[in-house]
């Protein structure tokens, strides 16, 4: 098994609106449009579409979307062995997307809500066998921690974002995060490399900020560093070639290059015309996941993510929007 989800399900609830409403404010929308979601099963689906060999951990509700969620799950390929079905609702996310693209998200979570260590350790052969185990924030965090723990690799999308745990951060390789993600953890922002040494220096073992339509920054420790000698390196992992370059790219913002034993790496995205921004950073999530079971280094992986990212926001709907290898 190159990857196992362990995260949400939910149906996605989608009105377009010209702009989003201020408080106490309504504004008219369009149509009602129901597609399959949550940051568990999108990731899962990214990864399935690119042909990894992925399996997600998760719980349904048994209410209307339930069944139709995990039936659209296994026709993308995704193992839905681990998918137990709750009494009671499935979750559901209320997405509006305005006319640059741009969405805002309310999240019920349900049955997500409903995932326990109990259900991990149920399929710890499962998780042990992966290559890399993926995980997010739409299920309980106790689940979260008890998942990494079992992992040979745990990759961590702290998304939405919360406060965490040290033990979690330390099991995270690497912590995925946007810049909002990374200014709540770090109780402010900053250019996003900075954010980045930041970030590792809080304790996981690598770090991906993404940054939109600018690509991504990577944050590696390139060995034993005095005041940080609990932060390990990914290392160097074999894999594909994809350009990512230690020197700063053209239209990325912050420092790039080596200093204080960590490697900050900036990654170009394509140029895009955005359509639609939702779940594109679960699109580059799952594509990330991916290429790391399969032994790419960290800037690698993010390098094929970052084109796999750009690829879902130039169609509408998460996982409608995601590419096949030959779409790139």
């Amino acid at each position: 098994m190159d990857v196992v989800v362990v995260g949400s399900v939910n149906a996605d609830l989608v009105v377009k609106v010209e702009r989003r409403p201020a408080p106490g404010e309504t504004v008219m929308g369009s149509d009602l449009d129901t597609f399959p979601g949550g940051k568990g099963a999108n990731q899962a689906v990214a990864a399935a579409r690119l042909g990894a060999d992925v399996a997600l951990l998760a719980r349904t509700g048994t209410d209307q979307y339930g069944t139709r969620l995990v039936a659209g799950l296994a026709a993308e390929g995704v193992s839905v062995e681990h998918v137990v079905e709750s009494e009671g609702a499935s979750g559901v996310a209320l997405i509006t997307v305005d006319a640059d693209g741009d969405n805002s998200i309310i999240v019920s979570p349900g049955a997500n809500a409903r995932l326990t260590p109990a259900d991990v350790a149920a399929a710890a052969d499962l998780l042990g066998g992966a290559a890399v185990v993926s995980l997010m924030l739409e299920i309980p965090l106790e689940t979260v921690t008890a998942a990494a723990r079992a992992a040979r690799r745990a990759v961590l999308n702290a998304s939405p974002p919360r406060p965490l745990p040290r033990e979690l951060l330390a099991l995270a390789d690497p912590l995925v995060v946007n810049e909002h993600e990374a200014a709540f953890l770090l109780g402010s922002g900053g250019d996003p490399a900075g954010m980045a040494r930041a970030l590792l220096a809080l304790g996981p073992r690598s770090v991906v900020i993404t940054l939109g339509a600018e690509g991504a920054v990577v944050a590696e420790s390139s060995g034993p560093v005095s005041g940080s000698s609990d932060h390990a390196s990914s290392g160097p992992r074999g894999g594909s070639s994809d350009s990512a370059s230690s020197d700063l790219a053209s239209g990325a913002r912050g420092p790039s290059g080596r200093a204080d034993g960590v490697v900050v790496t900036v990654v170009p995205s394509p140029v895009v015309d955005a359509v639609d921004t939702t779940g594109a950073g679960d699109a580059f999530t799952g594509a990330l996941a991916w290429r790391l079971a399969l032994g790419d280094t960290l800037p690698e992986a993010a390098a094929l993510a970052v084109k796999v990212g750009a690829a879902a926001v130039r169609r509408e709907g998460a996982q409608s929007s995601y590419p096949r290898m030959e779409e790139l």
